[in-house]
């Protein structure tokens, strides 16, 4: 995940240049990161352009594909399926303030309303 953000961040990157990004905030080496995206290509989570003889890899999916994939699977592992058990036990598990609460009913009445203009 560490790789996909900073490939979604930066855009389209050299081994070098994650690796220069992910060593600045652990101690990552270079033949670790390169065996990472190549892993990664394999099983198309990153896409590896050959044109130059720096290899450049990019993300396969943009950041909210992956993210509702990785919510999805956890709602049906972790949560039976439930949504808002899911939403619930986020909520509990870190302090939310006014401002994060406002936006998260903003939202859920986002959601409403268009669910409404579906139905």
């Amino acid at each position: 995940m560490e790789i996909l953000a900073v490939l979604w961040e930066r855009g389209p990157c050299t081994v070098r240049q994650v690796h220069d990004v992910l060593a600045a905030r652990r101690g990552t080496g270079y033949t670790t990161v390169l065996k990472l995206l190549q892993i990664m290509a394999g099983k198309g989570l990153v896409v590896r352009d050959e044109t130059d003889r720096s290899h450049v890899y990019r993300a396969a999916q943009d950041r909210g594909a992956v993210q509702g994939e990785l919510v999805g699977d956890l709602i049906d592992r972790a949560f039976a399926g439930s949504t808002s058990q899911l939403v619930m036990r986020a909520l509990a598990q870190r302090p939310t303030d006014a401002n994060e609460l406002a936006e998260i009913r903003r939202m859920l009445d986002e959601l409403l309303a268009a669910e409404g203009r579906r139905r």
